[in-house]
């Protein structure tokens, strides 16, 4: 966003919370100017993150209200942008692109070209790989797309992704339909695609909300397919984590989101006959969606299931979790931090896990970044053979 358009946004977010009889009584004694400028530099910042509104003295409540106003200027400016990119390109390409998907391309395309953290560009690139394939893109098209952009689409990034992936949608849209915060900071979204996910327990989507355009992130769904096409996910708002941080404080039921088309992690399930599943934090999705995988079964496979937290308090899946009661399935709590845990459940997740490895299983280990860097290691170093090691490694990890 240029500066221009940043003050222009700036100014109108202003007038809309000056107008609010319960926020705008916060922005007596403040220097009106000087806050216009703060929101212009956040959103001209090219991080991508969320702009931040300064603290005003609102309530969390009042501070979402004032967000909310923000972000539908946001919205409102993006649709015309969009708007004015699909008629530039269906000027000179009729039918290349459906309107009704011009606003979600337009964002992810102006995404890849302002910013690189690179296990959310992955994310983006998978769609855009599968979007390129889906509306029948060709490199003569480059140009024609750049200039209704007005910028420059790193194109050669965009088509190794889509000699990457297969044909499909490039995106799902979805409902959320229901939206519970399990603790402190984390969030379990249960999401009703309008079209059936064809994903497989341990895969990862990109997800988008339209409350970020143009950020798409890996999650994992904490289910197997299940027969309504309902999916659940287990969100932890993180530092600097613009999307996570929506999806846990800001979306609520009834809004849509967006999955992108599913990937292996490398956390799907072999032939196995035992399974140890090794979960940090909300890296329990995906082997919970194992979990019930093996239930469906006909056979189901022993399986110890390792659920790393803090505490007890930041076991967020806790009910779930008791609800999964089977005669093949053994679920321990390990507490990392909580000097009242019983003796077999103290530590972090991998060192309660070595007490239950056996010879003959495959180890399924899921979690945050620090937990996965040494686990490998750990489990070399405990006696289990590189092969029956299984780590979230073809896509990277957040």
């Amino acid at each position: 966003m240029t500066e221009p358009e940043a003050r222009e946004v700036a100014a109108h977010w202003l007038s809309l919370v000056a107008a609010d009889v319960e926020l705008s009584a916060y922005l007596i004694g403040v220097d009106w100017n000087r806050l216009k400028a703060h929101l212009a530099r956040s959103l001209t910042s090219g991080t991508g993150g969320e702009p931040e509104i300064p603290s005003l003295g609102w309530s969390e409540a009042q501070h979402r209200r004032a967000t909310d106003y923000l972000m539908g200027v946001l919205k409102t400016r993006q649709e015309r942008s969009a708007a004015g990119f699909w008629e530039a390109v269906e000027d000179r390409c009729p039918g290349l692109l459906p309107e009704r998907e011009a606003p979600l391309l337009h964002a992810a395309l102006r995404q890849l070209t302002i910013k690189d953290d690179r296990p959310n560009r992955l994310a983006l690139l998978a769609v855009l790989g599968r979007a390129y394939r889906r509306f029948g893109l060709r490199p003569d098209h480059a140009a024609v797309i750049d200039d209704a952009l007005q910028t420059a689409v790193p194109w050669p990034k965009v088509e190794r992704a889509a000699g990457l992936t297969g044909d499909g949608p490039a995106w799902w849209p979805a409902e959320v339909i229901g939206h519970d915060r399990a603790c402190d900071g984390v969030a379990i979204l249960t999401v009703r695609p309008w079209r059936r996910l064809p994903y497989w327990p341990g895969q990862a989507v990109p997800v988008c909300t339209p409350r970020r355009p143009g950020l798409w992130r890996w999650l994992c769904p904490a289910n197997a397919p299940r027969p309504d096409g309902t999916v659940e996910l287990h969100v932890r708002a993180v530092p600097a984590g613009t999307v996570s941080t929506s999806l846990v404080h800001e979306v609520r039921p009834g809004e849509l989101l967006h999955f992108g088309p599913p990937t292996d992690t490398g956390l799907e399930l072999g032939k196995d006959s035992h399974l140890l599943l090794i979960a940090g934090g909300t890296g329990l999705a995906p082997l919970r969606a194992l979990v019930e995988q093996v239930a469906a079964a006909p056979d189901g496979r022993p399986v110890t299931l390792i659920v790393g937290a803090r505490a007890v308090e930041s076991l967020y899946d806790a009910v779930t979790l008791d609800q999964l009661r089977h005669d093949w399935l053994t679920i321990v709590p390990a507490f990392s931090h909580d000097p009242f845990a019983e003796l077999g459940e103290r530590g972090d997740a991998l060192t309660v896990a070595v007490e239950y490895l056996r010879p003959d299983q495959a180890v399924y280990v899921c979690g945050p970044p620090a937990m996965l860097a040494g686990s490998r290691l750990r489990l070399h170093a405990a006696g289990v053979p590189a092969e029956r090691i299984h780590l979230p490694e073809r896509i990277p990890w957040r």
